[in-house]
């Protein structure tokens, strides 16, 4: 196994890669992943350093857990920490967030991923409401004191619910879209974060591959693509697809971002290290649908990190493309 740079999720005092690897796509959610395939991926992973898995329960309706579980249990070499998430297969109303949900949903992920004790469990995008009460945070509270999870975190889709979670004592970490083309969390979230010692999970990192650089307004997503029907928000929050930017929008801002690529690198590769040398990021979640972009994937983790120029670029391009677009649609 090759070696990554390791940072420590501070309140669960474990260390986990810089790149993990997110697996939504395992679940069949971007079209459909043979199991072999599935196990390739994670082992690619594995053996270039990554130790960061991110499922959810609901990816697949359980098939990513499942897939992630089964290969753990072939790989007991592989320390990995596996992060999951509940809450999105249940009717979005604050009233289902309660203790006896919890137990339900937390029986069927460490069935799933076959262990007593999930290292970390995220409320998954819950109502807004959620993240400010009391009685959600005493029941996840006595998910810990049950054994049945080591920690807890909150996935968001806004700085505010973030700030809501940071504030909170027993959080974990935060995870949120953070990427070249969604720079709203570095002004806010990620200095509060820091000086409260919660992780940052950086998701959708490459705006659901816009910033890989290989789409062109023509491209054709297959019809259970999340890309393909969910671009306006129809079936889940919009920013969890292309970060919510417009989709020409966006090709037309990758292919300027390519041109900022360090030498020897991809753009997605460029996309991960910008997201990895921003302060505060504890880890960066990429998906992968094969074992070479599995590779490619950590192996920005080893790139010298982007010069002020660069930066520079990323933002005066972000505020001339995609704030400038968002500004016009709303």
């Amino acid at each position: 196994m090759l070696p990554m740079e390791q940072r420590t999720l501070d309140r669960t005092g474990r260390d986990v890669s810089v790149v993990g690897l997110g697996t939504w796509q395992l679940g069949g959610d971007w079209g459909e992943v043979r199991e072999a395939d599935a196990f390739d991926v994670l082992d690619a992973a594995v053996e270039s350093g990554v130790t960061f898995f991110d499922t959810a329960d609901v990816y697949g309706d359980g098939r990513s857990e499942q897939l992630i579980g089964r290969y753990l249990k072939g790989r007991p070499d592989a320390d990995v920490f596996v992060a999951t998430k509940m809450g999105r297969r249940a009717d979005q109303v604050p009233e289902n967030y309660v203790l006896d949900n919890f137990r339900s949903w937390n029986d069927r992920s460490r069935a799933n991923l076959g262990v007593d004790t999930l290292d970390l469990v995220q409320l998954h995008c819950p109502p807004t409401s959620v993240y400010s009460s009391d009685a959600v945070y005493d029941a996840l509270d006595t998910l810990v004191a049950e054994k049945r999870i080591s920690a807890y975190a909150v996935s968001v889709e806004t700085c505010a619910e973030a700030l809501t979670a940071i504030a909170r004592p027993g959080v974990a970490s935060v995870q949120i879209i953070l990427n070249p083309f969604r720079l709203k969390p570095l002004d806010e979230v990620l200095p509060a974060a820091a000086a409260a010692g919660v992780g940052i999970i950086a998701r959708v990192p490459l705006a659901s591959g816009l910033l890989s650089g290989k789409y062109t307004k023509d491209t054709v997503f297959a019809p259970e693509d999340h890309r393909t029907f969910n671009r306006h928000g129809e079936a889940f929050d919009q920013g969890e697809t292309f970060s919510g930017v417009d989709y020409a929008t966006g090709v037309a801002a990758a292919a300027e971002f390519a041109g900022l690529a360090s030498e020897g690198a991809t753009s997605a590769q460029t996309a991960l290290r910008w997201i990895i040398q921003q302060p505060g990021v504890t880890s960066v979640i990429p998906g992968a649908r094969s074992v070479a972009q599995s590779r490619a994937n950590a192996a920005a983790a080893a790139l010298a990190p982007l010069p002020q120029s660069t930066l520079d670029a990323v933002r005066e391009l972000y505020d001339r493309r995609i704030r400038a677009e968002i500004h016009a649609r709303w």
